[in-house]
Formats: C-alpha cells, structure tokens, sequence
C-alpha cells in the first residue's frame, strides 16, 4: 500500500488525538481573534479607493484640506395649498433662535427662499468632526420638533446629510440584525432536517462559526498590508458560513455512511478525509482562486474582500481536516444524538439486507431521462438555461443612488420635498481643479465662468442663493465647485449632463491656464467610472480564474475533458443568475413581489463580485459530485452506471448544501438596500439553478454522452489504474444499464 495523501494523515491523527486537535484549534483561534484585536483595524483611504476621473478628483479635494463641516437644512412647506410667506417667516426666526441655543450648532444662516415660493430652507452648520455627525444630530431633531409643534399649520422637517444618515443606520442596523437573528437558526433548522439529529446539525455550525472568528483576526492582521473596507467583515461572514457548513456537512455525510456500512469510527474518518476530505481540498482551492482574480480588478474594495474570502476559506478548509475528524472521532456514535424521530428515519444511512447502502428513489427517477435520452435532455436543459442567460446581454450597471434608498424614514419623505424645491440640493458634479497658486484668480473666473454657461443648459440647475460657491484651498492651489443637475443621480439625462460637463464646458474653461490638472467627480460620476471599470476588469479576472481553475482541475481528476466541461458548466450557471438579475431588477414586474423600486439597472460592483463567489461556491458541488462519479469508475462501474452512482450518492448531501445557502442568502434579499435585494436574489438564484438543474440534468446528461471520453488526458496527465477497493459501491438498481 503507497503512502497516504497528507490530508488523510492529517485526519488519522487528528481522530486519534482529538483532544490536542481541539485544543490546538481553540488556541488558533483564539490566537487569531486576539492577534487582530491587538493590531486593529487598517481601513482604506479616498486615495485607496480612488477610480477612474472621479477618484482623482477626490484626491485633489482631499489635497486642498477644506475645512468641510456637516450641514443640515430646516425645511418649511405647506401641508397644503400655497405656502404663506408671514408664517413660514415666523416658523423660520423660531427655528433659528432654538438651533443657536442648541450644543453642536456652529452656526445658521439665514433663510432662503425656492425660487418658486413654496418652500423656505434655513441652513445649519454644526460643529466637531463631520464623519461623526449623525452621532450628535438628535438634539437638533428635538429642536426642529419643538418648532415643529409650535407652527403645526407648516411642515418643519430637518433635512440633511447627518439626519439621513442617522435614519438610514437605524433601518439598516435593524435589517442586518434580523438577517443575523435569523441565519444561524436557518442555519441550524436546515441541517436538522438534513441529519435529524441535533449534535450532527450543530457540528458544521461549530466549524463555520469558529472559522469566521479565526479569519475575522487574521484579516484585521492582513488590513496592514491590504487595508479593509467597511464590507469585509460582512463577506467574510457570508462566504465562511457558506463554505464552512459545506465543507462539514460534506465531510460528516460520508463517515455516517460509512459507519452505517459497519466502518470503526477511525476507518470512517479515514476513509471520509481519502474522499470528501479530499474533494473538501480541491473545492477550497478553487475558491480560493476564484477570489484571488478579485486581486487583478486593482481596487480596494474588490482586494479587501478577495484577501477576507481567501483567509475564511483557508481557515475552513484546515478545520475540516484537523478539528472536524478529532471532533467525530471523540462524538463517535453520539454524532446521531440526540435524534429528532421523525427526521432521523427519513434521513438516516439506510442499508439493504446485503450490506451495502440503500438507494433512494427520487434521485434515480430525475437523472432517468439524462441517463436514457441523454442528447435530447442536454439539448433542451441547455436550451432553457441559455434563454435564461439571454438578458444579461442588455445589462447596464450604475451606482444606487439618493433615490433608491427605502422611502419608509421621514428623514428620506424630506429629502424628496427638499429636492422638488431646491434642485440644486440633490445631485451634483464636483468640478475640482489643481493648479499653481499664481493662477487662482484665472482657475476663480474660469469656474464662474463655467457656472453661468451651466445655468443656461437645461441638463445642469441653477446655483441658489446669490450665484456659483467656489471653495478655494488656503495655499490657492486647489478649487472646487459644485454644479448641480435637476435629474435623478441614474437618470441617463444625469449621465449627459457630466459627459458635457467632462467633455465641452470644464476643458472650454480651463483653457490656456498653465500647469491645471482637473476632474469631474461626484455620485454620477462615481456611477458611471465604476461601471466602466467593472467591465474593463471583469474579462480579465474571468480569464485568470478560468485558467487557474481549469488547471487545478486537470490536476485533480487527471483529466481535461472534466476539467473543461466544469468550466463551461459553471459559465452556464454564472449567465443564467446575470440573466434572471437583469430579467427582476431591470424591469418592474417582481417591485411587488420583492419590495423594491427598480433602478433599471444592475449594482455596478455585483457583476464582479457575483462570478468570483458564485464561480468558487459552484465548483464545491461540482468536486463533489465529479469524485463520486470517479469513485465508481475506479470500482469498475461503466460509465453510466458511475454517473448514477455519483448522482444519486452525493444528492443528498449536496441538496441540503444548496439549500442552506439559498436560505442565508434568501434573507439577504429581504433586507431594504438594492444592492443587498440583488445579491441575496442573485446568489440564491444561481445556488439553486447550480445544485437542480445543472447538477442533477445537465452534469449527468453530458456525461453519459460523452462517455469514456470524460476521462481522457493526454498520456503524460494520465494517472495509474487504481485497484478496486475491498468494498466498491454499487450503483442505483433502478438504473443499471440504463443508456
């Protein structure tokens, strides 16, 4: 017998020492959590996250050091009819003696009028750092409601960057508890129906858990070299629970299989570490690729969470094969305790009176017709797939904006009455211009310049007040001003105005100054950079993940034929979740239903991100799957009769994968933000295409087409005929011979 593969030395000794393995991986992850609690957190800059013309035109703001202090509005309205300019006077004059009185308030200005008459704004500076300024605004709120109450004829409402905020953390800090709330008891309900034992359920849970607290430390450590953004803990949260209840629940299916055929409890962790140990290996590899190719979109955010992913991953994978075995081991048959009856009957390893595991039915009736017609069932499966995939060809992608933020706060029913009165309130370019200080009265007349042939185009809305504000740095090296546009920050009439900004009135007016650099930035600017920078990196990363990932799996199964029909099949699987996002999230039909307001269009980051996660996740079923299939033609099977084999033996396990990923990324898409109703919707969609159609029709029916030429390679790939083991598989009775 050669030497074992290291994995299974590794488990070996992990199952015969458990106590040290469980110590050893308490004290790693305690070590991890503590190391990064120490080091704390680096986060990334402007100058990080810096993309496209608008990034630079962050970075010439930040290099002019504006004192930008935080700003918030009073607003007064009529709540009905025309607004009487005596009383909103008077409401204004209270509003202001009330907010001077209040800490935090720098000063107020005084009121100004819309240029219509129906409405009245009295601006509020508050004082101390703006990052923090929606900490400190309630007291301003408690004034505005005195006024409020005393003038209850008018609408007084306080509007602003601050106030918004603090709305929005409020609804957004209750949407993503209750998505913490309830994923772990998902979780744990889910594998309790898989297992129908409560100890089986809870171990996968236990593993995924202390992984995500591992790598949570040891991204802290790694946000010196790569530094994180406010997302990262979120992802790594999401990915390691996703991988990290697979990865067990992979590895604790096959030593109850095993045991249940009469194995010791060493023998079924050794023989479960041989196989689904080793396709635990493979797939976490593949994950790790697919979220290396983040690494090449040469962006901040994408590297934070590509280095997050990674180390989650990896931390899962070691657990699996060090903690996972010793922690069965030392379970020993208390893994099935205590049994839900129910449950346990219809979930335990069954065997027949021969020995051998028994075959359920319903697997065996759905890859029928892949295993009889398989063409005819490849054809039309593809077929609906590829129909599915079709609309991603119309994709757009833009940046959410002020708009698409729930409507459901006062604070947001405010901004929409503030920006109906004062458009130039609402969205806005940053026209920001760098040159020699000798040159700040020429930068000076050329912006004021730009700013009165704006106010004359109908894509661009008037300044407010008395004309252009033009901030200039305290070395006169750096200018800024804001143009506003009357259009929404998606509207394409948004996008038209910035490319005539960009591309006519700014070149126009800096003209024949010396040594200016400039830039447009801003949310639509942002918006329209970023998209542009997704779909410049995404056939890079596509290219490198496909390559690294079609090599690791030549490597792994020996053949190329495998290796590149899982690529095409995971392409299958990434088209058709683009095609159905842009199919609900475009149109209108599924507002309703899902409770959202469309966009009408994709999150400009989800394109990217989505096939990196979706690409790695994939490949997890299908490792799993492709070595049962292997595992029974090295027992001698036929091709078909291995295909059944591997289908209908790894169903089980890799169904109630699937499903509680789609349950965790399910409540994802309840939460209020597009983008998180995308990428819940988006990830739940294509885990269930992947684990149903493509797994359980498509895999199966080109496979059985295909034949023994799934395992060709060239002769220097080839491995060496492995010797049938003592006890090969056998394959479901309901389909031998089936062609």
């Amino acid at each position: 017998m050669g030497r074992r593969p290291v994995t299974v030395r590794l488990a070996r000794w992990s199952a015969e020492h458990p106590w040290r393995a469980i110590a050893l991986w308490v004290v790693f992850v305690a070590v991890c959590f503590a190391g990064g609690s120490a080091a704390g957190l680096k986060e990334a800059t402007d100058a990080d996250m810096a993309i496209g013309e608008a990034g630079r035109a962050d970075i010439i703001v930040t290099e002019g050091n504006f004192d930008d202090p935080a700003v918030e509005n009073i607003l007064i309205t009529p709540r009905t009819g025309a607004l009487d300019p005596a009383a909103a006077k008077a409401a204004a004059a209270d509003a202001t003696a009330r907010l001077r009185q209040v800490t935090g308030v720098a000063s107020v200005g005084a009121p100004v009028p819309s240029r219509d008459g129906a409405a009245l704004l009295v601006p509020v500076t508050m004082a101390g750092d703006p990052d923090d300024a929606a900490d400190r605004v309630q007291p301003l709120r408690d004034a505005t409601a005195e006024v409020q109450a005393a003038h209850p004829q008018l609408r007084v409402e306080e509007v602003g960057g601050p106030s918004i905020n603090q709305a929005l953390d409020e609804t957004l800090g209750k949407d993503f508890k209750r998505a913490e709330l309830l994923s772990l008891p998902v979780t744990l309900a889910i594998l309790i129906v898989a297992f129908g034992a409560l100890i089986a359920a809870g171990v996968p849970v236990l593993l995924a858990l202390s992984s995500v607290a591992a790598a949570m430390g040891l991204s802290t450590l790694a946000s010196h070299l790569v530094p994180a953004t406010d997302t990262t803990a979120s992802v790594i949260l999401l990915i390691g629970m996703a991988v990290g209840v697979d990865y067990s629940l992979f590895y604790v299916r096959r030593e109850r299989e095993e045991r249940a055929k009469g194995r010791s409890g060493l023998d079924a962790v050794e023989i479960a570490a041989e196989t689904s140990g080793h396709a635990v290996v493979v797939s976490g590899f593949a994950v790790i690729i697919s979220m290396a190719g983040l690494l090449l979109a040469n962006d901040a955010v994408f590297s934070s969470l590509a280095v997050g992913s990674i180390l989650v991953v990896a931390v899962a994978v070691t657990g699996s094969l060090t903690v996972l075995p010793a922690l069965l081991a030392k379970l020993g048959r208390w893994v099935d305790r205590p049994r839900v009856p129910l449950l346990w009957r219809l979930t335990a390893p069954r065997t027949g009176p021969d020995g051998r595991e028994a075959k359920p039915r319903f697997w065996p009736a759905v890859l029928r017709p892949a295993l009889r017609a398989p063409l005819a069932t490849l054809v039309v499966s593809v077929g609906l797939l590829l129909a599915l995939a079709a609309p991603a060809l119309g994709m757009k992608l833009k940046f959410p904006g002020m708009e698409d933020l729930p409507r459901t706060t006062p604070a947001m029913q405010a901004y929409d009455r503030l920006t109906a009165a004062f458009p130039s309130t609402g969205t806005s370019h940053q026209v920001a211009v760098r040159a020699p200080a000798d040159q700040a009265d020429r930068v000076r007349a050329a912006l004021t310049d730009l700013a009165g042939r704006a106010a004359a185009d109908p894509l661009f809305a008037p300044a407010e007040g008395d004309g252009p504000k033009i901030e200039v740095s305290a070395d006169r090296r750096v200018s800024v001003l804001e143009v506003a546009t009357p259009y929404a920050s998606r509207d394409d009439e948004a996008a038209r105005s910035l490319r005539t900004l960009r591309d006519d009135l700014l070149p126009t007016a800096m003209r024949g100054i010396p040594d200016v650099t400039y830039a447009v930035g801003g949310g639509v600017a942002a918006s329209e950079d970023y998209a542009r920078h997704v779909q410049e990196k995404l056939p890079i990363v596509m290219a490198f993940v496909l390559a690294l990932t079609f090599a690791v799996m030549v490597l792994t199964f020996r053949s190329v034929v495998v290796a590149a029909t899982s690529i095409v099949l995971n392409l299958l699987s990434a088209g058709a979740a683009y095609g159905l996002l842009v199919l609900v999230f475009q149109g209108s039909w599924a507002e309703g239903l899902l409770g959202f307001t469309s966009m009408g269009a994709i999150v400009s980051w989800l394109p990217l991100f989505l096939f990196v996660v979706l690409f790695g996740l994939s490949m997890d079923y299908h490792v799993f799957v492709v070595s049962r299939i292997r595992e029974g033609i090295r027992a001698g099977m036929s091709n078909a009769d291995a295909v059944a084999y591997g289908i209908t033996s790894s169903a089980g396990v890799v169904t109630s994968a699937a499903v509680v990923m789609v349950g965790v990324f399910g409540i994802f898409a309840s939460l209020s933000t597009i983008d998180m109703k995308q990428l819940g919707i988006g990830l739940a969609a294509a885990i269930l295409l992947d684990a149903t159609i493509i797994r359980a029709v498509v895999l199966p029916s080109l496979m059985t087409l295909l034949g023994d030429a799934n395992w060709w390679a060239p002769r220097f790939l080839r491995e060496k005929p492995a010797a049938p083991p003592a006890d090969p598989p056998a394959p479901a009775p309901e389909l031998v011979g089936a062609r």
